[in-house]
């Protein structure tokens, strides 16, 4: 069984040596790099894509949510921090856990076990390119709110100006990217470009409908209705057998 690769994120080197120490023990973690200075970080995680992030929440200059927001992408979080006021904030974007400094030890290895359970529950499929699979998740800071999405739950995509609005559930976050950066970036056999404006998820059709001059009309099981051009309507046949 290969080791799962983790990245450990504090303003106090203290507090990133103590972490170290009670790591040490789980074999089948490998700690890949930590940091005490955010923007480092964000780096050395994009470059890197650790399988499970330790992360403080109070730093200066960027807090853990403004850390995961620059991050491309994000698989599982546990929040490690002394200022327990943001346990609620932390479990909204649904982080795998939470831990309170100082760190009991007991409490570590019950998160650890909840990191094994998830990741034995749900193998991450290799990837050939860059793009992310379904089983992932992204961080979306939409005012005071974060969200943290699985890829596999967003049926919606509309683009608005420089943001994309994701839908997903019954939310629907502004996310600051554009839809076709998050068309090269999510994987191309679960989502389809409909045309400038939407993108939706396969698995939430819920009728295709024919149309204008040969196109189709896509009904979503929320109720969303998405017309293809003719191109796309060419293209989603080809791909649908439709």
């Amino acid at each position: 069984m290969s080791k799962k690769r983790v990245y450990l994120v504090d303003d106090e080197l203290l507090a990133l040596e103590e972490l170290k120490v009670l790591l040490n023990p789980y074999e089948d973690l490998e700690i890949i790099g930590a940091n005490d200075r955010v923007e480092e970080a964000i780096l050395e995680c994009n470059e890197l894509m650790p399988d499970l992030i330790f992360l403080d929440i109070n730093m200066p200059g960027k807090d853990g949510f403004a850390f995961l927001e620059s991050l491309e992408e994000v698989k599982d979080v546990i929040f490690v921090t002394a200022y327990d006021q943001f346990a609620i904030k932390a479990f909204e974007i649904n982080a795998l856990d939470y831990l309170l400094k100082p760190l009991n030890p007991k409490r570590l290895a019950e998160a650890i076990q909840r990191f094994r359970s998830k990741v034995f529950s749900n193998p991450a499929t290799p990837q050939e390119d860059d793009r992310l699979s379904a089983d992932k998740k992204i961080f979306i800071k939409d005012g005071e709110k974060c969200h943290f999405v699985p890829i596999a739950k967003i049926f919606l995509l509309e683009s608005e100006g420089n943001y994309v609005r994701v839908y997903y559930d019954k939310h629907k976050p502004l996310l600051h990217k554009s839809l076709t950066y998050l068309e090269q970036k999510l994987p191309d056999d679960l989502f389809f470009r409909a045309n400038r404006q939407y993108m939706f998820n396969l698995d939430f059709i819920d009728q295709i409908e024919p149309y204008f001059n040969s196109t189709l009309l896509i009904i979503l099981k929320s109720g969303h209705k998405i017309d293809l051009s003719q191109r796309q309507s060419a293209k989603f046949r080809e791909i649908t057998g439709v």
